[in-house]
């Protein structure tokens, strides 16, 4: 018998904290350094009141694709479930698109970028 899929999601932000990974998967996600080459960081306001409460704050970070060849942005690297991925799904406001990526490591996992 096989287990529940599994889906490899890069986080560069807020689903890194265990409050919201808590809130969201009702469990801390183990995970692996790594990173996305080719980005960078800035940053949004969110307005949704859940995702504030959970998060602990209203500025969330945004990756947007860098003109320098060298940028990367760090993150961390999680298994996690069908059910899981659905969950981060409802918790990211309508500034992200999750997208599948290939990381550093040659890890292919999917991550939120802008919409």
């Amino acid at each position: 018998m096989s287990g529940p899929a599994r889906h490899h999601l890069f986080s560069y932000g807020t689903l890194r904290f265990p409050e919201v990974q808590l809130a969201r998967f009702g469990r801390p996600l183990d995970g692996t350094p790594d990173a996305l080459p080719g980005f960078r960081i800035t940053h949004i306001e969110i307005t949704d009141p859940q995702v504030i409460a959970e998060s602990g704050t209203d500025r969330h970070p945004l990756l947007v694709a860098s003109p320098e060849g060298t940028d990367a942005v760090d993150g961390t690297v999680f298994s996690i479930t069908d059910e899981e991925l659905a969950a981060a799904d409802a918790y990211e406001v309508d500034d992200y698109a999750r997208t599948s990526v290939t990381l550093r490591s040659g890890t292919r996992a999917w991550v939120y970028l802008g919409a």
